[in-house]
């Protein structure tokens, strides 16, 4: 079982809230964001997901697609992105799940890829533009070194999809919601029921934790009471970008324990 996995079944058997948080590398600079992302794992989250900006985020929202703009506007190369790694992993004990679209991961080299992510500290990868059918060379390279592989599950996959999904990922499955929209709560919150619901059918044992739209302490924990874990981003990016590291760190503490 994976460290990630591991870490989620401690949570859960404890009857402790699992929180996962989201950071663009890069923002606002890349030694901004080692020292945002080692604020955050001190300051509570469970699992921090680090982003790689990219040029095209079709599935980002409005704030995370601001973030990983100046990033690039600030020079972010994928080519310094593991010493970022590195420095974060080694000076932290949270497992670190590298959150990337799949062109820049093609055009670096699948293979080259995953090694050095493993060489820096990464537990894994989660890859939300990438489906399993396709994944034959990451699947592969992760089976080797023994790496996360986190797919996606959302409110329009099939239970064929769904089996498929909780069948080859580890460390979580990362199943989709869009909780928090104003005025249409109940509604995606039944949504997010219902993805999670569907994995848990299958016999698959990996976690299973929420992401997207979550932005409250209470989120968390409604999210927890049925899920393995929720996955926070958007609030996280905007309390550094309007209060720097003390707001960050004041933001992961209210999240992790509604303080």
């Amino acid at each position: 079982m994976s460290k990630t996995e591991t870490l989620l079944n401690t949570l859960a058997q404890k009857g402790e809230d699992a929180l996962i948080g989201y950071f663009p590398a890069g923002y606002p600079t890349m030694s901004d964001s080692v020292e945002a992302c080692v604020a955050m794992c001190e300051s509570g989250i469970d699992i921090l997901e680090l982003g790689v900006p990219y040029s095209d985020p079709v599935m980002d929202g409005l704030v995370i697609q601001v973030a990983t703009e100046q990033a690039l506007a600030n020079g972010f190369k994928l080519n310094g992105f593991f010493e970022l790694l590195k420095e974060i992993s080694s000076r932290v004990d949270t497992p670190v799940l590298v959150m990337s679209y799949w062109n820049p991961i093609l055009q670096y080299g699948v293979e080259r890829f995953a090694k050095d992510l493993k060489g820096a500290g990464g537990a894994g990868l989660i890859t939300p533009d990438l489906i399993p059918d396709e994944a034959t060379d990451w699947l592969k390279f992760s089976d080797e070194l023994d790496l996360d592989r986190v797919f996606m599950a959302t409110p329009s996959s099939s239970q064929e999809r769904l089996n498929q999904v909780a069948r080859l990922s580890r460390g979580f499955i990362y199943a989709v919601s869009t909780m928090g929209i104003t005025g249409a709560r109940e509604d995606l919150d039944a949504k997010a029921r219902g993805v999670v619901s569907g994995v848990k059918s299958t016999t698959t044992k990996v976690p299973v934790c929420v992401g997207i739209g979550i932005s409250t302490a209470e989120q968390v924990s409604e999210v927890n009471s049925y899920a393995d874990g929720a996955i926070v981003g958007s609030v996280f990016i905007k309390a550094y970008r309007d209060g720097g590291v003390e707001e960050l760190k004041k933001t992961v503490r209210k999240l992790k324990g509604g303080k």
